[in-house]
């Protein structure tokens, strides 16, 4: 039993970091039309800035912030300079999937190549060890729960209370329509770049300190569990993103303890699978 409560703290982690990257990820995929499978990609990009911040002697609070910063220009410089012209052609969803995957493999080959692909962590410390009934977790793991609560609440009202958010969401519905209404939708797509990028350069640096030693490669597995969550809940649906998270984080962790742990990304899409076989627009996605 005490092993089963601990995997359900671990489940709470992994969540907490694929909660922030599948709500980016959705976000953007709902807003741009762009299926980014680059984005776990940049999140190394960004993990790895973070760790040059902290390498330099600064705290890893300053370097989450820079990997925000450098992630957020990334993000917006591969839309401007390769997504876009591509939309503007009227390329096929899938030609721009191909081109998002190509786009990985260099920023990921790209980061490699600077950082030599060698192992590094962050030098912090994961605090002191506190146990909440048969959890038993370090400071730095509730910080990340901690940090992946406030996000959540902050992209809720972002989305429910100001204008941005509001057209954001009219922009997803209708493009064409929110243009008719006065939105200025180039501008929007280009703040949701931004704003995704940003987003994940902070589950970049989330998983980084989860995971505690990463090379330029970390995150490829991490992309299928983002897939996992946002295709779960429903593509485009940023809470649809934050219910498959806790689902995919809560079960793979889990499951660890009953099947051996190379084996339990396997479950995230066993899951997915037989939400789709019942339900392919996810759990709150509108049937079509």
């Amino acid at each position: 039993m005490s092993l089963l409560v601990a995997s359900v703290g671990f489940g709470l982690i992994t969540a907490s970091v694929l909660a922030i990257a599948a709500v980016g990820f959705t976000l953007q995929f709902a807003v741009t039309d762009v299926l980014n499978l680059a984005f776990a990609a940049v999140m190394t990009a960004g993990a790895y800035t973070a760790y040059a911040v902290n390498a330099a002697g600064m705290p890893i609070w300053l370097g989450t912030l820079a990997a925000m910063a450098a992630c957020a220009v990334l993000s917006v410089l591969l839309n401007y300079l390769v997504y876009a012209p591509f939309q503007r052609r009227g390329a096929a969803p899938i030609t721009l999937v191909i081109v998002s995957l190509g786009m990985a493999l260099i920023v990921e080959f790209s980061v490699a190549a600077v950082t030599g692909g060698v192992g590094v962590s962050y030098r912090m410390s994961q605090g002191s060890t506190i146990r909440l009934g048969g959890l038993v977790l370090t400071t730095a793991q509730l910080a990340i729960i901690g940090i992946s609560l406030v996000v959540m609440v902050a992209v809720h009202a972002l989305l429910r209370y100001t204008r941005l958010g509001k057209a954001m969401r009219a922009t997803a519905a209708n493009r064409m329509l929110a243009r008719n209404c006065g939105i200025r939708a180039s501008r929007v797509i280009g703040l949701t770049w931004a704003l995704t990028g940003a987003l994940c350069g902070l589950a970049g640096t989330v998983f980084a300190i989860d995971v505690g030693t990463f090379t330029a490669t970390s995150t490829d597995i991490f992309l299928i569990l983002i897939l996992a969550a946002v295709f779960l809940g429903g593509p485009g649906h940023a809470y649809g993103a934050m219910l498959g998270a806790l689902v995919i984080g809560l079960a793979t962790e889990v499951s660890a303890v009953y099947i051996p742990a190379d084996y339990k990304y396997v479950v995230a899409f066993v899951i997915l699978l037989g939400m789709l076989a019942v339900r392919p627009a996810g759990l709150l996605g509108a049937r079509t």
